[in-house]
C-alpha cells in the first residue's frame, strides 16, 4: 500500500517550549504529612536533648537514630535490617535531614552507646507529647487504664526472665506495665519490667507518678482509673482515694470465702438487662480497716452439659451464670459502673495495634537499653499516628459511659495503605520543590 504525500508531510508552526526538570521517585509520598507533623511537635530538636549528655559524637547522632526508628516503625518495618528497603528513598532522607541512611551496624553501635539516662529522657519526651495533647483538649474528665503486656524474646536478652505464659512456656520475656489514655487512645507512660514479676510489682508507685504528672497540667480535671484484679489491694484503693480519683477495680472474689458465700446465698438480684442482674453492698474484708462499695454482677450464659452428648439435631445446653465483682467509689448507678468498667477492654485493642503494627513485640538486641529505646520508639510511633488524626479532625464523639475515644481512629496500617505508602515524584518546576 502506498501512502499519499499529505499523509507523510506536516507543517511546523511553532517551536515547543523547553523546560528542564529534575525528578526523583519516592515510594512514600505521604511522608510529607509526617514531615509536617514532626516539625509541628519539634520531635527532632527534642530528641537531640534526650541524648545531649552522651559523650560520643558520631556522624549519625543518637537523636537521628531514634528518629529513624520512629519513622521505620511508622512505615511498618519490623527488623533493623529492613532499613535496606528504603535507604535510597529521597523523601525519607529529607524527613530525617540526611543525605545517606545509616546501615544496620551503625544503628546497633548507636544503640549500644546509649545509657539508662537516655532511656529516662526519651520516656519523659514520650510522656510530654501526650501531655501537650491533653492540655490542648482541656477535658473535664480523663480516664487512665493500667495493665501489663508480655513481650517474648526467642533468645537471651539482658533484663528478660522466664515468666508464666500458656502460649510460650519457658520463653524469656519482658513484662512492661502500660498507662493508656482512654479519650485519645495514646500510651501515656510505661514501666519496663522483666517477665517474671507479678502485675502489681511497682504498680503503686507508677500509678501515683502518672496521676501526679497528669494532675499537674490541669488541676480541675476529674481523673478516673480502671484496673483489673491483679491490682486489687487496700493500699492501692487508699492511694487513689487520697488523690481524689474515681476508680473501678475488678475483685478477685474467689480469694474471699465470705464474699463468695454472700454471692451464693443471694436470692434477690436487681435487673440491668434481660441477661444482666446485680446487687451491691458495703463490705469490708477481715484484713481491711474500712468498708468499700462492692457491685456484684451476674450474667446469664448457656453452659454445655457435662458427660456424653447425644449427637442429634442439637447439643443440649443448660443455663448458668457468670459472676463479676467490682469495687468502686463512683456515686453512679450499677449499670453505669458496669459500662464504665467494661470500657477498659479498649486497652487490649491498643496493645494489639502496638504489637502488630508498631512491632513492640519484637526484641531486636541483646542489650536492655537498646530494647527499651526500640520499645519507646514504637510507642512514640503509635502516639504520632493518633496525633496525626487528632490534629486534622475535630472531636467526633462526646463522652460515653464506656469512655470511648473521642475520635473514630483509623489503624496505623490503614494510614500506611491510604496515605504514607503512596508512590510519588519529587519535581522542581521553576526551581520550587
Amino acid at each position: 500500500m502506498k501512502d499519499s504525500r499529505a499523509a507523510i508531510h506536516r507543517k511546523l508552526h511553532k517551536l515547543p517550549a523547553l523546560r528542564f526538570e529534575q525528578q526523583t521517585l519516592t515510594s512514600f509520598g505521604g511522608l510529607v504529612l509526617v514531615q509536617a507533623l514532626l516539625s509541628r511537635v519539634q520531635l527532632k530538636e527534642r530528641l537531640r536533648t534526650c541524648f545531649a549528655h552522651v559523650g560520643v559524637a558520631p556522624i549519625f547522632g543518637h537523636h537521628l537514630i531514634a528518629l529513624l526508628l520512629v519513622v521505620h516503625l511508622l512505615l511498618g518495618y519490623r527488623e533493623l535490617r529492613d532499613a535496606r528497603y528504603y535507604r535510597d528513598d529521597p523523601l525519607l532522607k529529607r524527613v530525617l535531614g540526611l543525605s545517606r541512611v545509616p546501615d544496620v551496624a551503625t544503628i546497633c553501635r548507636a544503640l549500644a552507646q546509649a545509657d539508662a539516662r537516655s532511656v529516662q529522657r526519651l520516656r519523659a519526651l514520650s510522656r510530654q507529647l501526650v501531655l501537650d495533647r491533653l492540655q490542648a483538649l482541656a477535658l473535664p474528665r480523663l480516664t487512665l487504664d493500667f495493665d501489663g503486656s508480655v513481650i517474648h524474646t526467642s533468645r537471651h536478652a539482658e533484663g528478660s526472665a522466664v515468666g508464666y505464659c500458656k502460649a510460650k512456656k519457658g520463653a524469656r520475656s519482658y513484662y512492661p506495665l502500660f498507662c493508656t489514655v482512654a479519650q485519645t487512645g495514646q500510651v501515656f507512660d510505661l514501666l519496663h519490667r522483666p517477665g517474671n514479676v507479678h502485675d502489681s510489682r511497682g504498680a503503686q508507685a507508677f500509678l501515683a507518678e502518672c496521676l501526679e504528672r497528669v494532675r499537674a497540667i490541669r488541676s480541675d480535671t476529674q481523673l478516673e482509673v480502671r484496673l483489673d484484679s491483679a491490682f486489687f489491694s487496700e493500699a492501692t484503693l487508699a492511694t487513689l482515694a487520697a488523690a481524689g480519683v474515681e476508680y473501678s477495680v475488678s475483685v478477685p472474689f474467689e480469694r474471699f470465702v465470705e464474699l463468695k458465700a454472700l454471692i451464693e446465698q443471694r436470692r434477690r438480684w436487681r435487673p440491668i438487662t434481660s441477661e444482666l442482674a446485680y446487687f451491691e453492698l458495703e463490705w469490708k474484708p477481715k484484713c481491711w480497716t474500712s468498708a468499700a462499695r462492692f457491685v456484684c454482677v451476674r450474667k446469664r450464659v448457656a453452659m454445655r452439659q457435662l458427660g456424653p452428648v447425644q449427637l442429634d439435631l442439637f447439643v443440649p445446653q443448660g443455663l448458668g451464670h457468670e459472676f463479676k465483682v467490682i469495687v468502686t467509689n463512683k456515686a453512679v448507678t450499677a449499670a453505669t459502673i458496669l459500662a464504665f468498667h467494661n470500657g477498659r477492654g479498649a486497652q487490649e485493642g491498643v496493645f494489639a495495634q502496638l504489637k502488630t503494627q508498631c512491632q513492640i513485640d519484637y526484641v531486636p538486641c541483646r542489650r536492655l537499653v537498646a530494647n527499651q529505646i526500640f520499645l519507646l520508639a514504637g510507642v512514640i510511633a503509635h502516639n504520632l499516628g493518633r496525633e496525626l488524626q487528632m490534629v486534622t479532625r475535630p472531636v467526633e464523639r462526646m463522652t460515653t459511659p464506656t469512655r470511648m475515644a473521642l475520635w473514630a481512629f483509623h489503624e496505623l496500617q490503614t494510614l500506611r495503605r491510604t496515605l504514607l505508602a503512596r508512590a510519588g515524584r519529587l519535581t522542581r518546576p521553576q526551581g520550587e520543590l
